[in-house]
Formats: structure tokens, C-alpha cells, sequence
């Protein structure tokens, strides 16, 4: 194929920000009932000439046929890169060890652990009798060698994918005995799982059914047990495909087992979550946005079978719980903080006016949510409360000791690192494991111990990256000005020592830059093998931590000076000032790629769309385009929880600003944009497969004579 697909254009064709215009589907809502902004009244019409490809069963055959044509096109194009291909490929597999296995963590009487085998897609979960406090791992490097002695494969994905062409865990949860085990998987891409036991003991599986149906129960993916095997919890999702009620299953082997709907979040802006506490004692039921949320639990041991409520929802207050000693143990931003502040109540009902400070052996607050520390998690222990958060844009992880009331940061050598918990299945702990890894030291996992020294650290696990030599390479943590004039934007740079050589002899090299900014989540900077066939081609690899994600706290994030809202233009903005200082210092225009995915798509939209000029490449996978035109139509999946992230381009407040960034509505006539890349799943329930879909069709329309090609991949049977 020769020529891109050109589909169609319905010039007519509008959609309507506003009031519901007539014939509107009264059942789907223009705005949320909490808003008090005013609708755009009458509607403004839109142009969406290519609105006809939506179809959300993914069914028409003209639709179909034109993604299809468009892979078509896409491999017609790159199709004499395939040798390049194909040795990138070789050089990616050969930096990953594809034959390995995770860092065993103990549960009970067992080590468990996850493997992966060269030619295989999936991984195998394990487990092997644990005899000491400590492993020790005598392997040969052989797919068929045990990595410890008794090792049983208690779930094979591989065999759970045959003949499937899409399979993915949502989750695996052991039962208190270790006896069963439930585990939910995705066999269609569309986040939409099903739930089934495993009897450990015969290799038995029991595939949950919904209730009074034969049909597989569908869930959201979250599943786990409660005080023993009698029971199990697990979610469901609207038609919307947002998680939204908590059922108990009794019974769950019989032909009628008994449901019972615990909560439910009517409220489409909310997002729910459940889990069980470390210790066992509560389950919990978090509805949220990403400004208010609810908290409720119910006791598992007991006669209570009811949800109770910790604190009633208030606009703008975010709180999260974890148990621990008969208290509540409450990271939230009440009061205003500009952070989150660790707090503590007793555990009961209706305690928000009990919620304390958590203080030190001198009484001083630990977190109390200054504009400095930014407070993420927290894991509450049998000694030690662990908590997780950020310091100087860095992540960072400190130790409570619940009887001296001393806090601990644990330090470590490298100045940009990345560090976290791992998963900790025991509550009675004498020591934790952190993941460590940074833009050259390939991933570790290090033992810290509770008492005594947390500097007498074990790595138990270092990830081997063959053929990798890390004094070659060389990493920095620098800081861009922003246009504001006093905005300083963190980047984290990793390059081979020889490459960087050359730029301070004023030599331009080849730099390609990557970004989120979005939903207050961070990039962090750490070790990718898959660099590597970029940084040994000269390229220097660049992270822009935008105003929009959290690495420099809540206010980085929030109004009025974060990138949310009416301030969401200043991740455009930091990421187009971070290219050009790239350009000015290191590279050249046609020297420079960029990428994001999902609302990193967004962002590289936005930022060709503002500074075409700056990038030679794009690359934008599954990518959030359409903001405007997804943002106005509830009845797409997952778009009302999202106003209270981009705003709501119905109203007055917010159309005109959305409409100014918006990917789609801003693409330029007659310039030279960058040759682009998309990528798309069908199936795909986050961003839907028409966005990229249209956004193509959209640049090619402007630039008809474009002399840089644009394609898009669209994985027929994969989501997001």
C-alpha cells in the first residue's frame, strides 16, 4: 500500500457542548450533581467529521475495514526497517534475562515467588516450603530447575493463554490457610474479569459464576478472602465500566452461593476500591475522585455484617486508611495542606473528630502535610509503620518505630534513585524489602531490618541485564526554567559517558524526551534495559517531570500553580520548554523525538500541536486526543469521573480553556508536523480505539502534502 487510508468525512457532523441538546439521553447526565457551574446554554456545536467511527461493540465493518486498512498502510510503510527491526528486537531480548524468577517474600510456611521462561509470554506463580527466616538460592540458570528446593507452580498463565489471544491477572490472592486460591483474569483486553478459585491441594479449579447464571461472573478484577475460605469479595462495574459495588460470596463451591451487595457509589465521578487490612481484622470500601473520597469498613471478626463510614465525604478532602493496633492510620489533605498529613483515630465509626497528628518521641508532627514532604502510602506493622512518599521530587520510604516513636529515612547512595516497598504479605515482620533501582543501576531487592541498623541491609536479589556495563553510562538530575520565569522543571538524563563527551565539545546528538504530566502520578527515574539499544546508538534519553504529575508534590499537580484544571496548559508548556532548552544545548530539532502514552498522549498532541517545529518524531501511544469530545459525552466509558481532573467542557468555566489545548480541535493547517507514530487497542476501555483513529485522519486532512509520514498500529484484540 502505497497511500495512507482516507476515510470519510461527514462535514455535518457536530457534537454539542452544553445544555443536552434535543433528542439527549435524559439518563446520561451533562454534568455532575455536585457541580454548582453553569451549562453552556445553548449548546455550541463542535465539528466531529469523524464521529461516525465510533461504535462502541467494535462490530461495523466499515469501521473495522478502515483499521485494518491503517495497519495495512503502517506496515507498508516501515516495512524496509524490518532488518533494523529485527536487530533492535535481538538487542532488546538480549538485555533481559528472559529466563528468572522474583525475589521470594514470605507468607506463613511458604516463599513465594513468580517466574518467567525464555519463549514463553506469561509467568508462573510459585511457592516452596519455608524452613529458615532466610532463602538460599542454588540455581543453574535452567528453565527446569527449581529455584528453591520443594517448588510447586500453583498458577501457570501460560497454560490459562492457550488458544486465547489476549489473557491478563488482575489479581492472585492466596486464602488465610493458603489453601485456595482466587485469582481473576482478562481474556478479552477490555479490563472486564473473571473470577475463579484454585484448590491447591488437587490443582482443582472452580470458575465463579454469577448468581442464578452459567455465565463466568464479571468483575473489575478485584478479588480477595476474608477471615477463612468461607468467604470472598469481589467487585462489579457499571455499564460505564467504572468499579462501583462490593459483594461477600458465601458458599462460593456450591451450585447457590449467596451474594451479598455490601456498598455501592451511585455517583459517576467516584471510583471504588477494596481491600483487606495487612492484619486481617477490616475490609475497606474507597469511593473517590481526585479531589474528594469516603472511607468505610466493616469488621471481619464479629456480628456486624454492615459497611460503616470513617469520615463522611467533604468536598476537596482526600483521606486513605490502613489499620494497625486498634487504630486508624489516615494519610489525608483536610484542612488545606498542601501535602497529605499523617494522622491517627481510634478505630470506630464517625471518628473525624479524633483524627491526631502522628508525632515523634518529642511531639513534633511527623507529616504534617507541609509543601516539602509528600506523603504517598502507608504499611502499618507489628513493631514499625512504614511509609512512602517524596522528599526534594525524589521517592523516598521512612520507618516508624511505633515504641520509640523515632523516625528513619532509609538513605541511599545514588542523588535520582527510585524506591519502593515491595509487597509485603505478613504484618508480624522482623524486616521489609524496598525495590531500589536509578536511570544506571539495574533493579535490587534489599532486605532491611526493622530492629537494630537499618544499615545493615542484604540485596537479596540484583537483576542481571547481560552484556550490560555501567561505568559506561552516566546519569544526571538537572532543572529547566520554565517561560514563567520561576518555575524550575526537574529532568532526569541518562546517556553513555562518550555521548555526553561530545556535547560539551559542542557537538549536537540525537535526544529523544519523554513525558506524562497527568493525574498527579510520577515519572521516577529508573533503570529500563530497553534504553539501552537508544543510548548505544548515541542517543541521550531525557524524562521531563512536568508540572501535572506528583514528583514535586500535590502542588505541582493542583491549581493554581500545578497543571490541573485551568492551569492543565502548563504541562504543555514545561514540556515545550524543556525541548527547547534540548535544542539550545544539546541537539537539533531534526535530532529530537519525543513520546507519551495515554494522557502522555495527550501531552505529545498538545505539544506538536503548539511547537511542531521543535520535534522530528512523535510518538503518542494510545492516546488521549479527543479531550473535548470525549470529555462532553458521559456515556463514554469512564468520561464523568474524569471532570474533576480535566473539567467539564458542558460548562461555561472550562469549554473555552479545554477547547484551546485539546488535541483534536487545534491541529494547524499547512505546517510540517513531526512524523508520527499511534498506537491503539480495539478493546482498549480507558482510551477508546477512535481517538488515535481520528486524531490521524484529522492531521493527515490538515497536511494532505505532508512530506512526514503518520501512521497507526491498532491492536485488533488487545485494551489499554
Amino acid at each position: 500500500m502505497t497511500s495512507y487510508p482516507v476515510p470519510r468525512r461527514e462535514e455535518d457532523r457536530v457534537v454539542y457542548a452544553g445544555a443536552a441538546p434535543e433528542g439527549w439521553d435524559a439518563s446520561v447526565p451533562r454534568q455532575s450533581e455536585e457541580s454548582t457551574e453553569k451549562l453552556l446554554d445553548p449548546p455550541v456545536a463542535i465539528k466531529d467529521p469523524y464521529g461516525w467511527m465510533r461504535d462502541m461493540k467494535r462490530e461495523k465493518p466499515e469501521i473495522l475495514d478502515h483499521l485494518k486498512a491503517e495497519n495495512e498502510y503502517t506496515q507498508s510503510v516501515i516495512k524496509h526497517l524490518e532488518p533494523l527491526q529485527k536487530k533492535l528486537y535481538d538487542e532488546f531480548l538480549s538485555a533481559i534475562q528472559e529466563t528468572d524468577y522474583t525475589t521470594p517474600r514470605p507468607r506463613g510456611h511458604y516463599w513465594y515467588y513468580t517466574r518467567t521462561f525464555e519463549g514463553k509470554s506469561y509467568r508462573q506463580y510459585c511457592r516452596a516450603p519455608k524452613t529458615e527466616d532466610s532463602f538460599h538460592v542454588e540455581w543453574d540458570g535452567k528453565a527446569e530447575s527449581p529455584i528453591l528446593e520443594g517448588e510447586e507452580v500453583y498458577l501457570d498463565v501460560n497454560l490459562l493463554a492457550v488458544n486465547k489471544s489476549y489473557c491478563s491477572i488482575g489479581a492472585a490472592k492466596l486464602s488465610p490457610s493458603q489453601k485456595y486460591l482466587a485469582y481473576s483474569v482478562d481474556f478479552k483486553g477490555d479490563e472486564t474479569y473473571e473470577v475463579h478459585v484454585r484448590d491447591l491441594e488437587n490443582g482443582k479449579d472452580y470458575p465463579l459464576t454469577a448468581t442464578g447464571e452459567s455465565k463466568p461472573l464479571e468483575t473489575s478484577g478485584t478479588v480477595f478472602w476474608g477471615k477463612d475460605e468461607k468467604k470472598l469479595f469481589y467487585m462489579t462495574m457499571d455499564p460505564t465500566h467504572r468499579p462501583y459495588r462490593l459483594y461477600s460470596r458465601e458458599d462460593w463451591q456450591s451450585d447457590a452461593p449467596v451474594d451479598k451487595l455490601l456498598k455501592e457509589e451511585p455517583d459517576d465521578v467516584y471510583w471504588t476500591h477494596a481491600y483487606k487490612s495487612l492484619d486481617g481484622q477490616y475490609v475497606f470500601f474507597e469511593t473517590a475522585s481526585s479531589e474528594t473520597s469516603e472511607v468505610w469498613f466493616m469488621k471481619l471478626e464479629g456480628e456486624s455484617n454492615e459497611m460503616q463510614c470513617i469520615a463522611p465525604r467533604r468536598t476537596k478532602v482526600l483521606y486513605e486508611v490502613e489499620h494497625g493496633h486498634g487504630d486508624w492510620w489516615i494519610w489525608t489533605n483536610v484542612d488545606n495542606s498542601p501535602n497529605m498529613k499523617l494522622m491517627k483515630a481510634p478505630a470506630k465509626a464517625d471518628c473525624v473528630s479524633e483524627w491526631e497528628l502522628v508525632v515523634d518521641a518529642d511531639g513534633k508532627a511527623l507529616f504534617d502535610g507541609n509543601i516539602d514532604l509528600a506523603l504517598d502510602s502507608v504499611t502499618t506493622l507489628q513493631t514499625h509503620v512504614v511509609v512512602q512518599g517524596r522528599y526534594g521530587g525524589i521517592p523516598r520510604v521512612w520507618l516508624y518505630d511505633l515504641a520509640t516513636k523515632k523516625l528513619e529515612r532509609l538513605g541511599f547512595d545514588e542523588p535520582a534513585h527510585d524506591v519502593g516497598m515491595t509487597t509485603q504479605y505478613e504484618f508480624d515482620t522482623k524486616s521489609i524489602a524496598v525495590s531500589y533501582d536509578s536511570l544506571v543501576t539495574p533493579l535490587q531487592t534489599i532486605e532491611i531490618p526493622l530492629s537494630g541498623s537499618s544499615e545493615n541491609r542484604k540485596v537479596l536479589k540484583a537483576k542481571e541485564v547481560p552484556g550490560y556495563e555501567k561505568e559506561l553510562y552516566g546519569c544526571d538530575r538537572l532543572h529547566v526554567r520554565s517561560r514563567d520565569g520561576k518555575t524550575d522543571i526537574p529532568i532526569s538524563v541518562v546517556y553513555r559517558k562518550d555521548v555526553m563527551d561530545k556535547v560539551k565539545a559542542g557537538e549536537r546528538v540525537p535526544v529523544h524526551l519523554y513525558g506524562y504530566g497527568s493525574y498527579g502520578s510520577c515519572c521516577e527515574a529508573d533503570f529500563s534495559s530497553t534504553r539501552l539499544p537508544l543510548l548505544e546508538r548515541g542517543m541521550i534519553y531525557v524524562i521531563a517531570h512536568i508540572r501535572g504529575g506528583g514528583e514535586m508534590g500535590r502542588s505541582w499537580y493542583e491549581e493554581p500553580n500545578g497543571a490541573k484544571y485551568l492551569c492543565k496548559k502548563n504541562t504543555f508548556f514545561d514540556f515545550c520548554d524543556v525541548a527547547k532548552y534540548l535544542v539550545d544545548n544539546w541537539t537539533k530539532p531534526e535530532m529530537l523525538s519525543c513520546e507519551g502514552r495515554s494522557a502522555g498522549g495527550m501531552l505529545i498532541g498538545a505539544s506538536i500541536n503548539l511547537n511542531p517545529e521543535l520535534f522530528r518524531v512523535a510518538i503518542l501511544g494510545v492516546p488521549f486526543v479527543d479531550v473535548v469530545g470525549t470529555m462532553l459525552d458521559a456515556s463514554i466509558p469512564l468520561t464523568a469521573g474524569e471532570w474533576v481532573e480535566w473539567g467539564n467542557p458542558n460548562e461555561e468555566k472550562y469549554f473555552q480553556y479545554m477547547m484551546e489545548y485539546s488535541p483534536m480541535n487545534n491541529v494547524k493547517e499547512g505546517v510540517q508536523y513531526p512524523s508520527c507514530w499511534l498506537t491503539g487497542g480495539l478493546h482498549d476501555p480507558r482510551v477508546q480505539y477512535w481517538e488515535p483513529a481520528k486524531f490521524v485522519a484529522t492531521l493527515r486532512h490538515a497536511n494532505p502534502n505532508s512530506k512526514n509520514p503518520i501512521c497507526m498500529k491498532i491492536d485488533m484484540s488487545a485494551g489499554h
